[in-house]
């Protein structure tokens, strides 16, 4: 079956903004539904791509968006707040939703380390929310469980990058935490490859990068290519659940006990990349977006070279 139309939810979010790219070089015309329409305006200019305000939380409003696609792409995900809500009770209202529209193809974000009896509420929502999809009679469903995502506009390298500039010292929790980051691009080909793939009907791709870091490793590594010498200390178990409690409190929810849980598995894989797929390397893209591009902001990255 030749796709035609696409409903990308979420797909004005950080791995969305991707897929909906090669959607678009395939000239497959998308339909994107966002609260605010200004939120995905990158994607506007997309020849194929049209963004909708919609509200894909109501029930009625997720069918009437369903109908006359011939797929639809779940990418909708959070760190924090109503993990049932986001995970667990949507997945089950596109499942409704695409049985109700006709609509048999459905691709599903969920996570590495998803699983219904894992040791955080994140960790068992995606695995909830993965099983009620992979599970629905008469779908053809496929579903992704990649590491953590990097790339230009991530919330993870990123992240460490932005501490670096204004700390001398971080102080990392769970640091021997296992991590198999994969670059954004890669999981997007993965799901294009997937898309129109009947031999991936029923399936779950788990997908990570060609190295395994510990957390601590990263943040050092993000230093050096940020140029930044700083202090990188590693917490013990105790201090890591302290600074999680304290965090969660504060405005921007930098980690929460539930992700400090999360941590305790290791967010690693055996599985080959498919589709032959060679997955980039973080040393080999992450450079080119954390380093300083400024004057100003690149002097201390000389410095860092001179080991001043």
């Amino acid at each position: 079956m030749i796709l035609q139309r696409v409903l990308v939810l979420g797909g004005s979010g950080f791995i969305g903004r991707h897929f909906v790219a090669q959607l678009a070089r395939r000239e497959i015309k998308v339909t994107v539904p966002s609260r605010r329409r200004e939120r995905a305006k990158h994607l506007i200019l997309l020849p194929t791509v049209d963004v909708v305000e919609a509200n894909v939380g109501d029930p009625k409003v997720l069918e009437r968006l369903l109908r006359h696609q011939d797929a639809v792409v779940n990418l909708i995900g959070i760190l924090h707040g109503d993990f049932d809500r986001a995970h667990v009770e949507l997945p089950r209202a596109i499942v409704s939703a695409c049985r109700a529209a006709g609509v048999k193809r459905l691709l599903h974000m969920s996570a590495l380390g998803a699983d219904v009896d894992g040791p955080s509420a994140y960790q068992r929502s995606k695995g909830a929310g993965e099983r009620a999809v992979l599970e629905a009679r008469g779908l053809d469903v496929t579903a992704f469980r990649p590491s953590v995502v990097f790339g230009p506009e991530d919330q993870f390298l990123n992240r460490f990058a932005a501490m670096a500039r204004w700390l001398p010292v971080l102080a990392v929790p769970c640091p021997k935490a296992r991590f198999q980051p994969v670059y954004v691009a890669d999981v997007a080909r993965v799901m294009m490859s997937a898309l129109e793939d009947t031999e991936s009907h029923g399936r779950a791709f788990e997908l990570g990068g060609p190295h395994e870091y510990e957390l601590k490793h990263l943040v050092e590594l993000v230093c050096a290519m940020t140029g930044r010498r700083r202090l990188v200390i590693g917490l013990s178990d105790r201090l890591s659940r302290l600074q999680a409690a304290v965090l969660e409190k504060l405005p921007g929810r930098l980690m929460t006990r539930d992700n400090y849980l999360s941590m305790k598995v290791p967010n690693v894989t055996a599985a080959r990349f498919p589709y032959g797929i060679a997955p980039q390397a973080l040393e080999a893209v992450a450079p080119a977006y954390l380093r300083p591009s400024g004057p100003r902001e690149r002097y201390p990255q000389l410095r860092w070279r001179a080991r001043r």
